[in-house]
């Protein structure tokens, strides 16, 4: 009974980071996506003979087999150490994620700014924005933020009544 427990609870400690269902799902199919369009755009860069195009060609590939690796492993059943790598991913906050995916994907652009670069490597970044949007967390309710603005407005005019000298 205690495994089953422990199963559990590492199992739900990925989904206490506030993410809905559908926009861990959102962020999966465009960690994808971006995955693809760098593996494609990528193999397309590295058909030149400017060492800096190969260079970034390399490394937006690169990007597009990490990608792949963090959200969807299945696509990386023959590599050993990939549930490992997915595993270790998925406990990152979503904050990390965001740095980890933009700074991957703003690399080739600085090494060979080229239309290529520039639009392989644009899914990629969005998975690295949409994961830093989770990071902020939910948006509020109305309800509390009247009451608050309320609140607010009170304590505002309550400073303005002892500032001014006459009471109230």
């Amino acid at each position: 009974m205690s495994s089953e427990e422990t199963a559990a609870s590492t199992k739900a400690a990925p989904e206490d980071d506030g993410m809905t269902w559908w926009y861990r799902w959102l962020c999966k199919i465009a960690g994808v996506l971006g995955g693809i369009s760098c593996a494609i755009s990528g193999v397309w860069n590295c058909v030149t003979v400017n060492p800096l195009n190969i260079a970034a060609g390399v490394w937006m590939v690169l990007n597009a087999f990490v990608l792949f690796l963090c959200e969807v492993p299945f696509c990386c059943q023959f590599i050993e150490f990939a549930n490992a790598v997915a595993a270790r991913a998925d406990k990152l906050k979503p904050w990390q994620k965001a740095f980890f995916y933009c700074g991957m994907a703003l690399f080739p652009v600085f090494l060979s700014f080229s239309f290529t670069t520039l639009f392989g490597n644009a899914i990629a970044f969005a998975t690295g924005v949409l994961y830093g949007l989770a990071s902020l967390g939910k948006k509020g309710d109305a309800v509390t933020y009247a009451r608050l603005q309320h609140q607010k407005q009170g304590d505002e005019e309550r400073m303005a009544g002892t500032t001014n000298g006459a009471p109230e």
